[in-house]
């Protein structure tokens, strides 16, 4: 949550920069307490800390709504029940104890969802056999991203269809032809089959294009712009931009593909992350690819998963393997671990995607067209913050393309 306002601070008032540096003065101080074992006395500047996002009115100025705010100190009430739990374990004062208990609880209200860690976190020992601990533990085990996706009811059938199917750009679109030709997509692509051409231009876009979740770049949002942008200021893009460059790639050698914009359960949640899902005509289904990552799925046979797979298999508890590229900026290698169940798992409640897949979709500088966008989400889900045509029916939304 903190993130979402540092992404907003350069262009917010004087009061959001001067309230975001008061806040980290008191964090740097708290976390210096307890990187030296001063468990005791980083309670003083942690209260201070969780006192001042209490009462502070800075989300009027902030283009952020006030809950937003207040859930900034989950993760500080956490951490000022474990300086509370240390505490009381080294003086045998019980009130601490009780304070330990009072602070998680007031960090899982907020928010807080960090199962494995509570679970694990040596601070915490003191507490393991108290039931309220015990009963924490069960509500934060319960909002765990894949306990809340295996508890989402199912998909349906719709009893009136869309009007509207997903189109594809023809590869012969003059502006995906200059695409191709300009980034020699060809060469990138190489002579090999259909699969081995997606995997290509996959590896190409995650090496040409490194990703920054906090970067928007100021450009059109096609791939030729996208790119010259990131090889002119030297800066990465997001996920969105991303995905929508691989998207229009796809497409520029024929092969239909959509960007996917991947979404959690919770409505205060506004992080997401965006893919590609890509039809094999060589395997006839679609493939989930991830330039963020550089990273595909697969089951335990080695056949290549579409998005919609992977969510039934996390649900199903089925195994699935993460392909042995998976990066971040190359600086990091994912695993199955952390970015399927620890983070994808989050994002599959339910998914959009646009209507007609196309080179510059959603320009900031021109036109857009009437139709737009178009989401899949289980029965009976209520969200409001997308607001477009709705479908409970997988087999109209991963339809194979006409």
């Amino acid at each position: 949550m903190m993130l979402a306002l540092a992404m907003n601070a350069g262009g917010q008032p004087k009061q959001v920069i001067e309230f975001q540096t008061v806040m980290s003065m008191y964090e740097a101080t708290y976390k210096n307490f307890v990187r030296g074992g001063k468990y005791k006395e980083a309670i003083t500047p942690l209260t201070t800390l969780i006192n001042l996002i209490d009462t502070t009115n800075i989300y009027k100025v902030a283009n952020v709504s006030e809950m937003m705010v207040r859930q900034l100190n989950a993760p500080y009430y956490y951490d000022l029940a474990c300086c509370y739990a240390v505490t009381g374990q080294k003086t045998k004062v019980r009130t601490y104890r009780q304070q330990a208990l009072k602070a998680l609880e007031q960090a899982v209200n907020l928010g807080y969802n960090d199962y494995n860690n509570m679970l694990y976190d040596k601070d915490l020992t003191s507490l393991r056999k108290d039931k309220t601990y015990k009963s924490l533990l069960e509500k934060v085990k319960e909002k765990t991203p894949l306990h809340v996706l295996r508890k989402s009811a199912p998909y349906a059938k719709d009893s009136v269809k869309l009007e509207s199917t997903f189109t594809y750009q023809p590869k012969d679109d003059y502006r995906l032809s200059v695409m191709r030709e300009y980034l020699k997509l060809d060469s990138v692509a190489g002579q090999g089959d259909e699969l081995s051409k997606i995997i290509n231009l996959l590896h190409f876009v995650h090496d040409e294009m490194p990703h920054d979740g906090n970067h928007r770049a100021f450009a059109e949002m096609d791939a030729i712009d996208l790119y010259n942008y990131v090889k002119t200021t030297g800066k990465g893009v997001n996920c969105h931009q991303l995905a929508i460059s691989l998207c229009e790639m796809y497409l520029a050698m024929g092969i239909p593909a959509r960007y996917v914009t991947c979404l959690a359960a919770d409505p205060n949640d506004g992080e997401c992350h965006v893919i590609n899902a890509v039809w094999s005509g060589q395997l006839q289904k679609w493939l989930w690819i991830d330039p963020t990552n550089d990273a595909w799925v697969m089951d335990e046979n080695g056949m290549m998963l579409s998005i919609a797979e992977v969510r039934e298999r996390m649900i199903n508890d089925q195994p699935l393997v993460l392909c042995d590229t998976a990066n971040w900026n190359h600086r990091e290698k994912q695993t199955k671990e952390g970015y399927l169940y620890g983070y994808m798992s989050k994002n599959l409640y339910y998914f959009v995607c646009k209507k007609y897949s196309r080179f510059n979709p959603e320009s900031d500088y021109r036109p857009n067209p009437a139709e737009e966008d178009i989401r899949l989400i289980p029965v009976g889900f209520v969200n409001n913050n997308w607001k477009c045509d709705t479908t409970t029916d997988p087999d109209f939304f991963w339809a194979k393309p006409e």
